[in-house]
């Protein structure tokens, strides 16, 4: 049967339809374009944005210090990873939960509680009704937040953050310092080397596509990289202990003040033990008066007393105004500029030589030598050793020496004899060591540091010779028969050679001597090869007889008894004047 096709009839367009049909398109065609104007023109920058945020993830590094360690790599300070909690009720949803399901605080505190180890009642008396951003713990060690995160709770979350801690305690805090609770450098090294302590992030960019995935981008080798190094001290833990211990005991039994204890390297300015007593525990900082926290062993000043008329005997050698094998008559007192001056036990001692004016401690002996001295290069010389200025060191910022004028210690007679036996001047006990470390060490000025890399980054000249090697030899033996005969006796040990002095002087305030004393004694030691300077200053012992002698020198032999056994110095024995090391 043959098909038909369906014939339609065409009927012409309504005018009206086509019109509305025509603008409707027009509109929407000029909507999308001023849309894509929009987003393309006005809107560029924030869609830009935007998308970065999307398809970027922005890696933020702690807060980090750099652990500090010392010359044996033991930890001194270091940041502790810690955790702050925080709840959100509205989210509380355990694992296998349907996504729509609220669990109760009850029941997330009664799995928290074992955990943290604090009572339900107390977590829950946390929460108050909030139902978001609730601070429930803080400190919450590594090993707790891992408990915590295994859980599994949603609307809990864990914030990381780091802690300075020092497993020392008080042992290193006048040296080492510490941070705040915002992670800010306060006090000692933390603060000085503020710079070489923090460690400094940029942040990175990691890219990343629709499922996640980083995709390459130009972020260099090692951006992402933690970092590792250390700052590395002079300091040995062992000697350092043992001369905290040695201090504390004396000035506890002397009812000092407070007291400083210092061992050195003579050829390189190298410390191995720097101690303060009082002290106080750098984790707990805030417990403690902030006197505490200042270097006065670099900071304060102190009339050094006779532990100078070594340096001052050197002075007199360099410039030939007294001869090694020379004799001065001490009568016990004299009168200089209209002054009455005397021997702290106001006894004379006769015709003495120079090593017995170090043992007795002849003020008056000390006034005669340096009167031969011309004034005017007594004091030119004493500008020579720095006294004046302050040290370019790693420790704290140094509080320079005050010394007179020089149109008033040349003029004024009594100016140049106090300053010769220690007085009418001040110093800082460092600078004091550093000065006998070049008697010590062949006359050559070293400086005191305490960071491994100080010698690479600021001492990086010649070292400077104040005295020459003869000078320096004879002083220093000298000095050695104050300890064999003299009142630095007490620090003998068997079989070593040390060299050392006394000293003791009376605090000046508003321009008068008070009773108040500082006791120091200053020690170098082997005397036949010269390394270790160790430094004992004991400030206002409040007990009677108390001396150099007595207050430092114990404080100075224990130290220097373990020093030996760190150090593995070997012994040696006087034979006919030749020296020999015990087998």
């Amino acid at each position: 049967m043959e098909k038909y096709k369906k014939i339609v009839r065409l009927v012409p367009l309504d005018q009206k339809r086509f019109k509305f049909l025509y603008f409707f398109s027009l509109l929407l065609i000029f909507c999308l374009f001023g849309r894509l104007v929009k987003l393309q023109v006005f809107n560029a920058s924030d869609l830009q944005r935007k998308a970065r945020l999307i398809q970027s993830s922005k890696t933020n590094a702690l807060k980090k210090r750099r652990s500090i360690v010392d010359r044996n790599n033991r930890l001194i300070a270091y940041d502790k990873p810690l955790y702050k909690l925080w709840a959100h009720p509205k989210y509380f949803n355990f694992p296998g939960d349907s996504i729509n399901r609220v669990r109760s605080i009850e029941e997330v505190i009664e799995k928290l509680s074992p955990i943290l180890d604090i009572n339900g009642e107390i977590l829950l008396s946390k929460f108050n009704n909030k139902m978001s951003g609730i601070k429930l713990l803080d400190k919450i060690s590594e090993e707790k937040a891992e408990k915590i995160k295994n859980l599994q709770i949603s609307g809990l979350d864990l914030f990381k953050y780091s802690q300075r801690h020092y497993p020392q305690g008080e042992i290193f805090s006048n040296l080492v310092g510490f941070v705040n609770n915002e992670n800010i450098a306060s006090a000692g090294l933390e603060l000085h080397l503020d710079n070489q302590i923090k460690v400094f992030n940029k942040g990175n960019f990691i890219k990343i596509g629709g499922d996640g995935t980083p995709l390459p981008d130009n972020s260099a080798p090692g951006d992402f990289i933690s970092d590792y190094k250390k700052l590395g001290l002079t300091i040995d833990s062992k000697l350092q202990k043992a001369s905290f211990d040695a201090l504390s005991k004396q000035v506890s039994k002397w009812k000092a003040k407070k007291g400083f204890a210092i061992v050195m390297d003579v050829n390189n300015g190298r410390i191995l033990s720097l101690v303060t007593v009082p002290s106080y525990d750098p984790n707990k900082f805030w417990q403690y008066d902030s006197e505490l926290f200042r270097g006065w062993y670099s900071q304060d000043l102190f009339e050094p007393g006779s532990t100078f008329k070594p340096i001052n005997l050197a002075l007199a050698l360099e410039e030939k105004v007294i001869q090694k094998d020379g004799l001065v008559e001490d009568i016990g007192k004299i009168n200089v500029g209209g002054w009455t001056l005397s021997n702290w036990d106001k006894k004379g001692n006769g015709f003495i030589d120079y090593p017995k004016v170090l043992q007795v401690s002849s003020n008056v002996g000390m006034v005669k030598i340096m009167q031969n001295l011309d004034p005017a290069i007594y004091w030119d010389w004493l500008i020579n050793l720095g006294i004046n200025k302050n040290l370019k060191t790693d420790l704290f910022e140094s509080t320079p020496g005050q010394l007179k004028r020089k149109d008033l210690f040349v003029n004024q007679s009594i100016e140049a004899a106090v300053t010769s036996f220690g007085k009418g001047f001040s110093i800082s006990p460092l600078k004091l060591l550093q000065l006998h470390a070049a008697l010590a060490n062949g006359g050559f000025e070293v400086t005191p540091h305490v960071t491994a890399t100080f010698k690479e980054r600021f001492n990086e000249n010649p070292k400077r010779q104040i005295f020459s090697q003869e000078v320096s030899k004879t002083v220093l033996e000298w000095m050695e028969s104050v300890v064999d005969k003299g009142s630095g006796s007490g620090v003998k040990i068997e079989g070593y050679r040390i060299a050392g002095k006394t000293g003791t002087s009376q605090k000046a305030l508003n321009g008068s001597y008070t009773s108040k004393k500082v006791c120091s004694f200053i020690a170098t030691l082997p005397v036949n090869d010269p390394k270790y300077a160790v430094l004992i200053v004991v400030d206002e012992p409040s007990k009677s007889y108390a001396y150099g002698s007595t207050v430092a020198v114990p404080v100075a032999k224990e130290i220097i008894e373990s020093l030996i056994v760190i150090e593995k110095i070997p012994p040696q024995i006087k034979d006919h004047g030749m020296i020999v090391k015990k087998p």
